[in-house]
């Protein structure tokens, strides 16, 4: 049987971190440290999308684990329209690298369309620690 949490978050700056403190607190907690620093900075890519592309302001997004034997899926779902698309951004542009570093780090990505909004989800092979119950 997986493990599942999840949490919202409001759509502020300071909800990134909290969504990283979230996510290293949960899989560490189960066990699945292995490949955390690859999972903090995947979570913290598509976190920084919904804050930047869900909508209205003040509607909150969803931050949820699921840890099943050798994997680790994180989905992050948020309110705003479009789907998710990795792209070459130009050389001197500040944005635009997330999901390629998602595409890069993690095992798996992906998006899923819904009436309102999108969940965006990666996952990364890991293996849980001996002794771990969660």
């Amino acid at each position: 049987m997986p493990l599942t949490r999840q949490q919202f978050f409001t759509r502020r700056r300071p909800s990134i971190r909290a969504t990283r403190q979230f996510v290293t607190l949960t899989l560490s907690e189960w066990g699945y440290a292995d490949r955390l620093d690859e999972i903090q900075l995947c979570v913290s890519e598509i976190a920084t999308n919904a804050l930047l592309h869900g909508v209205p302001p003040g509607r909150l997004f969803r931050v949820r684990i699921e840890a099943a034997e050798e994997e680790v899926r994180i989905e992050v779902r948020d309110s705003g329209p479009g789907r998710p698309a990795t792209q070459s951004p130009h050389a001197d542009s500040e944005n635009g690298r997330g999901l390629l570093l998602v595409s890069e780090l993690a095992d798996a990505w992906g998006d899923i369309e819904h009436t309102v909004g999108k969940t965006v989800w990666f996952t990364v092979k890991t293996t849980q620690a001996q002794g771990s119950a969660g």
